[in-house]
């Protein structure tokens, strides 16, 4: 099922049942798909690549605005940036945990034949690549240079 019917069946359920903070979520993701189909040369019909960068870009969001909430101590706020996050989640991949980024970026060093934080430029090219949509770019970004330094 496309992500689209997903969304609008999913909104249905929690119309029924009242579910606010679900709701809002998928409003969320219902208006990125309405805007990412308006783009000018847009396709008709959205792929999943488009969907899971549009996904991700949303996720960070919160992520960033969640950080920014709880240093500022608005527990309110954070909160509902948790319940967005978790509703996005069930959309996107399964995200490697840490030690599957290190074990991957480890292999790209050795291929790329990078030795030092020179080479970051080369190996985060192929690392974003290949973990596209299952890896934060800021972790990928953070692991690779422990690694190189």
């Amino acid at each position: 099922m496309a992500l689209e019917q997903q969304i609008m069946a999913e909104m249905k359920d929690a119309m029924k049942s009242k579910n606010e903070a679900v709701l809002r979520a998928l409003r969320a993701i219902k208006a990125e798909i309405i805007k990412a189909k308006t783009e000018p040369g847009a396709p008709a019909e959205l792929d999943e690549a488009i969907e899971q960068k549009f996904l991700q870009k949303m996720m960070k969001q919160r992520k960033d605005s969640l950080e920014i909430f709880v240093q500022q101590g608005r527990e309110d706020l954070a909160e509902k940036e948790r319940e967005e996050m978790a509703v996005i989640e069930k959309f996107l991949p399964k995200q490697l945990s840490e030690e599957e980024i290190r074990s991957s970026v480890t292999a790209i060093i050795k291929e790329t034949g990078a030795s030092s934080a020179a080479d970051m430029g080369k190996v985060m090219g192929v690392a974003s690549k290949q973990l596209a949509g299952k890896a934060d770019g800021k972790t990928i970004s953070a692991i690779v240079k422990e690694l190189l330094g």
